[in-house]
Parts: C-alpha cells; sequence; structure tokens
C-alpha cells in the first residue's frame, strides 16, 4: 500500500475507499505507518472532512483492529454513555454505578484526557491502586459479579484508536468531526451494547463550539451506531460542570454526588442521561443516590479494581495541593460569563491534563469552588480555588482564567 498516495489523495480533497481506509488502518495497528505518516492522514482529515461513507469505513476499520466483547446469552442489557469531552465532567464516575445499581451491565471502557477535556482514566487512577488495565476475563468476571466495571483500552482492544487518540492529542487533530465519530464509535460499538447514550457538549470549554456543530455531530455518531439503539443529549459547556476541574477533586465531588449531595447541574445531567438508557423512572434512579446504594456499589468497583477504599475516609490526606490559593472577585456582582476553555487549558497547564503523550498527570492540581454564572459575588470573596504544584504555578494560573462579573 502506497501510504504517501492515499495522504496525498485525501490532502486534495478526494475520497478514500473501503479497502484503503481498511488497508490504512490495519497496517498502522500492526506498526506499518509510523506515526508521523498518521499524522499527515489526520491532519489532512482535519482539513478535508470525510464523507458519511469514508466515516463509517474508518469506524469498522478501528472496531475491528482488536478483539470484540462477547457477552452471556440471556444477561442484562449492557449500556454505557460517551460524553465528547468538557471540562469538570466526572459524570462517568456517578453514572456507571449508579446504572449498575439498576440492574443493567455497565460495560465502560474510557479514555485518558484529550485537549483541554480530562479523563476518566486519570481520575480513576488518582485513586491510590486503582488498576485500569483489566483484560477481558477480568471484565467478565466483575460484570456477573458486579453490574460493572470501569478500565482502559488494553492492546488488543481497538489498537489502532489508542494509537490514533494519542496522536491527535498532541497534532492539534482532536476536533475533527470524521476523527472523533470514527474514536467514539468504534469502541462503543466493541463493547457489544445494547443501548448507548451520547452526552455531547458545546461552548467554550467543548471540542464543539456551537450548538449547530454539536448537532451535527450527533447525528453523525448516530448514524454510525450500527444497531445500537443510541440517543443523545446535548449539553452547555461555557462552565465547568459542577464546581471542581482537576483528577482528584473531581473525585472528590462525584463521591459527594454518589451519596446524594453533588452539585446541581452534575446531579441533574447524570440523571438526565440514566433515564436515557434505563427502563426505570426518575425518581427510582435518584433515589440510589439519597440512599446510599450508589456510594456503595462505587466502593465496591473501587474494591474490585485494587483501589484503595481507605483513601476515602479522609479527604484532607486525598492528593493535597502543596498551594491552594484564592481567585479573589475584582468587585461586588453577579458572574455574567466565563470561559470554560481558558480554565480548562489552566489545568492542563497547573499539570491535570497533558501536553503531550508520555507527561505525567499530577492528581492534586486544578481548580475547586468555582461559582457558576447567575451567582452573586462580593469584593474579595473567592470566584475559585487554585490547587497548585507551586506559588509561580497558581500565580500563571490566575492570571489565566476569565469571569465577566456584572451588575
Amino acid at each position: 500500500m502506497n501510504i504517501p498516495f492515499l495522504i496525498e489523495k485525501k490532502r486534495d480533497g478526494g475520497s478514500l475507499d473501503e479497502p484503503e481506509i481498511a488497508g490504512l488502518i490495519s497496517a498502522y495497528s500492526r506498526g506499518e505507518v509510523p506515526d508521523y505518516q498518521m499524522s499527515a492522514f489526520a491532519m489532512a482529515v482535519f482539513f478535508r472532512g470525510m464523507t458519511d461513507a469514508e466515516t463509517a469505513a474508518l469506524t469498522a476499520a478501528m472496531r475491528c483492529s482488536g478483539r470484540v466483547f462477547r457477552w452471556p446469552a440471556g444477561s442484562p442489557p449492557k449500556v454505557d454513555k460517551h460524553s465528547t469531552g468538557g471540562i469538570g465532567d466526572k459524570v462517568s464516575l456517578v453514572l456507571a454505578p449508579l446504572l449498575a445499581c439498576d440492574g443493567l451491565w455497565v460495560p465502560m471502557v474510557s479514555g485518558r484526557g484529550l485537549g483541554i477535556t480530562g479523563g476518566t482514566l486519570d481520575k480513576l487512577e488518582s485513586i491510590p491502586g486503582f488498576n485500569v488495565r483489566l483484560d477481558e476475563a477480568a471484565c467478565l468476571r466483575q460484570i456477573e459479579n458486579l453490574g460493572v466495571f470501569m478500565a482502559g483500552q488494553t492492546d488488543d482492544f481497538c489498537p489502532a484508536d489508542k494509537r490514533l487518540y494519542a496522536l491527535r492529542d498532541v497534532t492539534a487533530t482532536v476536533p475533527s468531526r470524521p476523527l472523533i465519530i470514527a474514536s467514539i464509535m468504534s469502541k462503543k460499538l466493541a463493547e457489544s451494547l445494547d443501548r448507548l447514550v451520547l452526552d455531547v457538549k458545546f461552548g467554550t470549554g467543548a471540542f464543539m463550539k456551537s450548538r449547530e456543530e454539536a448537532e451535527a455531530l450527533a447525528a453523525g455518531l448516530t448514524a454510525a451506531s450500527d444497531g445500537v439503539r443510541t440517543s443523545f443529549l446535548l449539553s452547555p459547556m461555557d462552565e465547568p460542570l459542577g464546581r471542581t476541574v482537576g483528577n482528584a477533586l473531581e473525585v472528590r465531588e462525584a463521591a459527594e454526588t454518589l451519596q446524594g449531595h453533588g452539585p446541581h447541574d452534575l446531579t441533574a445531567l447524570t440523571l438526565d442521561l440514566a433515564t436515557a438508557v434505563s427502563d426505570s423512572p426518575r425518581e427510582a434512579l435518584a433515589k440510589h443516590l439519597s440512599d446510599g446504594s450508589a456510594w456503595k456499589k462505587f466502593l465496591a468497583l473501587v474494591g474490585a479494581q485494587g483501589g484503595d477504599k481507605r483513601a476515602f475516609e479522609s479527604w484532607d490526606t486525598f492528593h493535597p495541593a502543596p498551594v491552594v490559593a484564592p481567585l479573589p472577585c475584582p468587585r461586588d456582582g453577579v458572574v455574567a460569563t466565563m470561559d470554560a476553555g481558558t480554565i480548562g487549558a489552566a489545568a492542563v497547564q497547573l499539570g491535570a491534563g497533558r501536553r503531550k503523550t508520555t507527561a505525567a498527570i499530577n492528581p492534586a492540581v486544578g481548580f475547586s469552588g468555582i461559582r457558576k454564572i447567575g451567582e452573586r459575588v462580593a469584593k474579595g470573596e473567592p470566584l475559585l480555588w487554585i490547587h497548585a504544584a507551586s506559588d509561580a504555578d497558581a500565580d500563571t494560573a490566575a492570571r489565566s482564567v476569565r469571569f465577566e462579573i456584572g451588575i
């Protein structure tokens, strides 16, 4: 296969056929296509796009690049959700155990942070000992026992997507609709789901900046569902979800939500998504949060995957940052707008995300106590708290985040 020819064809606006796409992805999975060529291909797709047929072929090729889950006959409905990425989005940590309490099976294969958005795996790994690398046998055992697992891609599960996912993060090709669709749906189809709900975000803190872009992405994702019952919600992302951004800080907020006293926006979105894939009424799902059963399921999940449940006994010892500093409000007023994108970028700068694939995550850093749009704040009160590794990092973050205070 002439890889430079395929890159050139897509660069010049041509369409690739199914054998060409399948051959490219197969060769990349085998290590026969170097990252620099796949980076060039991704950039060509970013600028030229793909037809629906090309996107479907790319999705199928990445799905078939590794193993696909097979479930026992007569097992409960298999359900999952996917978020297209937002700032402070810790919904998966709450939703997965909540749905397992409802008698559903939740085979959640998650990803790491991408661009300015956080990753579920990075949040889970802030829990000491939590193992996100489960083989197929371990996944089956755990889902039969608990109804849920939360794991990452292994080397044999959509391996082409795993490599390309990391490459997109460091080559400025994350916000490409065909690449997003193929990445998301290849993994979800490889989970062999019965039902899927998509949380498609738009705004300053999302890859899709407008509602129209989000609607187009949702339509593309749904079209690629290949028989899985798929629905979607459109979620604004002009402010972070909840009041925290950063891995350990978001785990703490998720824990509060699992115990029935999380922030309203996080709780509401979680229940909206749960209702989309469950046959139970919203009130019954909400009860799993208020009565502690979802929290118990989460603790069982942590224990089953090697996590130290004692980490939740004292939040003061759960990854405390060396520096915790307020960002004071400059005057009396109401939070009129904020830029979720700059907050996400500042969190990455603090060390909560990666600027290259080999970078380490600092689970302690980020933001907490984030004020919400419409809240009144007095002069000098914190708009948020900065959790940083040093005073210099905290000062840099304070200069980066943007709030507009109205009358």
